[in-house]
């Protein structure tokens, strides 16, 4: 390609929305165009990108033995509605009527859409195991969409779904899509992880995140550097690095007079305490009914984790009212002495707690020194806290640490939730109508080119690993209207299309700051120089934009040395 021939808007400047460095710089360097918020128009250098990206997946998918088939993306609410997920799944399905007034939604995800193909055309355990994929644009309507590809309405996802007659098959499955996906992002040239992770909506019994490392990652993860062990904020565990101690002499029940004092900070200050000392009492409505939960006041509640345990389709925190109502007392002053009408649950790192600070229930009181059973009694212990950086690893009792990362990819096992719920069922070889065990398996196709961009660039532009960049080179022509440097430029240009090398020609009018600038914008990971050298000494300057290293090559070794430099990349 010509640049002169190419659409690559580039600008000095980028509008004031873009908060990330991936928004600002596919902006910048001519990728993307805003259409309206969330919506993006993707630009021919962009657009090669994610070319590259789909065809990766489309390989990896294929030799993993998955089935390529494409499934509309205006879907029939009687589908959803069959899975209860039509109103579950909340104000982000985009809805949609046609002229007859039939309700359809535009996809975000196809689970329904493949199971009722599934159970139409699978009949037999001899048809399994079978594993349809998709890579298509999905729309889900984002309350607040931001950070360009990475949070948009409209975006391009690779979606798999695997269908068996058992668990063990299923498993089977499971592991072949985790190491698709562990080839996939390696030879896009990305440092990733995969971790544990919280189902959402999609469901099922566990499930993974792949995670592009960044500093500017919006996902915490949670790591244990000793034994590997993995996992989100949303699922990690972790063991408290102060969790009382029972052996402790329980102290008499005491009310204290707490004015005003209804923040964590504020009793424990106004009480002398520190905040490892004081058990907060949260109330929360899970599915209309109302239920507690205990936490250290130095923890967050892993909200995640609570709705997972109570298996609840919609946990929200109780409003000031309904506090009053349960508690008979403001925001502030819940506590389980004598809490009625709900079940009690507090995270393990309490269980060893003596002569904690509670609240009473009763308007600027609390309780001192409270202890389990003696005083109030707990439904059951369990892991309700978000665990962090510092707390012991419960695989290997080292200390976790944390990364962030850009989730790219998601795992899930979905066992029977969606086939049983739509009837998806086979006649097994025992003669008796099973449901076949599922699996879902997504890729943020467009979220790569973000993620990338995120894990890679420096002060000048985009650093593109080999696998996903626009072009391979860019031969950038100084003065190309002289005929010797026109002459030269053309023949290597020329050559190279020929050896198969994605090379662009900088063949414009400009200085060589701003050609130089606009390649390091748009990250093309090596650059040949035709200048003065190469017309006088027959010599080309070559930068690597990674590595930042210059070194000159006669026209004689050009080819053979870029194509090698070429080729180590794409094959570390």
């Amino acid at each position: 390609m010509r640049w002169s021939k190419a659409l690559i808007p580039t600008l000095k400047e980028v509008p004031a929305e873009a908060e990330i460095i991936s928004h600002k710089l596919m902006l910048k360097a001519g990728l993307i165009r805003k259409v309206a918020s969330g919506l993006y128009n993707f630009l021919p250098i962009g657009f090669k990108v994610y070319h590259k990206i789909e065809k990766i997946i489309r390989e990896e998918m294929d030799r993993a033995g998955a089935l390529e088939i494409l499934m509309p993306i205006m879907t029939p609410a009687e589908l959803w509605i069959e899975t209860g997920r039509w109103n579950l799944y909340g104000k982000e399905l985009v809805r949609v009527k046609d002229r007859a007034n039939r309700e359809y939604a535009l996809g975000p995800t196809h689970e329904e859409v493949v199971t009722d193909l599934a159970r139409t055309e699978i009949r037999s355990y001899r048809d399994m195991p079978k594993n349809f994929y998709q890579i298509r644009n999905k729309f889900r309507d984002e309350i607040r969409p931001r950070f360009g590809v990475m949070r948009c309405r409209e975006f391009i996802m690779k979606d798999a779904y695997s269908f068996d007659r058992n668990e063990e098959c299923a498993e089977e499955s499971y592991k072949i899509m985790f190491e698709a996906y562990k080839k996939i992002f390696t030879r896009c040239g990305l440092d990733f992880r995969p971790v544990e992770a919280d189902t959402g909506n999609i469901g099922g019994s566990f499930s993974h995140e792949f995670m592009v490392l960044a500093n500017t990652g919006e996902e915490v993860i949670i790591n244990c550097p000793a034994c590997g062990y993995a996992a989100n904020r949303e699922k990690a565990e972790g063991v408290s690095a102060f969790c009382g101690n029972d052996k402790e002499e329980s102290k008499p029940l005491e009310k204290v007079s707490t004015p005003g004092q209804h923040t964590v900070e504020q009793v424990t200050s106004f009480l002398k305490k520190t905040s490892s000392e004081l058990v907060k009492t949260l109330l929360y409505m899970a599915d209309g009914k109302p239920v507690a939960a205990l936490v250290k006041g130095d923890d967050e509640l892993n909200e995640h984790k609570l709705k997972n345990f109570l298996k609840a389709a919609e946990l929200v925190m109780m409003t000031e009212q309904e506090v009053e109502a349960a508690t008979k007392a403001p925001v502030g002053f819940a506590g389980p002495v004598n809490l009625s009408g709900m079940k009690i649950f507090a995270d393990n790192a309490v269980m060893k707690m003596k002569n904690f600070v509670i609240g009473a229930n009763e308007k600027d009181m609390h309780y001192v020194n409270a202890n389990f059973e003696r005083d109030f009694k707990i439904n059951k212990f369990i892991d309700l806290r978000t665990a962090g950086e510092g707390d012991t690893c419960v695989k290997c009792g080292q200390i976790l640490s944390s990364l962030k990362g850009i989730e790219v990819g998601h795992t899930f096992k979905l066992g029977l939730k969606y086939s049983k719920a739509m009837k998806a069922e086979f006649l097994d070889e025992d003669g008796k109508r099973k449901p076949m065990v599922m699996g879902c398996y997504g890729i943020g196709v467009t979220r790569i080119i973000g993620a990338a961009i995120e894990q890679g660039n420096d002060e000048n532009g985009i650093i593109w690993p080999m696998a996903l960049t626009p072009y391979q080179v860019i031969i950038t022509a100084l003065n190309y209207k002289e005929e010797k440097v026109k002459e030269i430029a053309d023949s290597v240009y020329e050559e190279f299309m020929a050896a198969g090398i994605e090379v662009i020609l900088d063949d414009r009018d400009g200085s060589a700051g701003f050609k130089f600038k606009d390649a390091e914008l748009i990250g093309i990971p090596l650059r040949i120089t035709v200048g003065n050298k190469a017309v006088n000494e027959g010599v080309f300057e070559v930068k690597v934009r990674k590595s930042k290293e210059e070194f000159t090559l006669k026209r004689e070794e050009l080819l053979s040395k870029i194509k090698a430099l070429i080729e180590k990349e794409l094959t570390k």
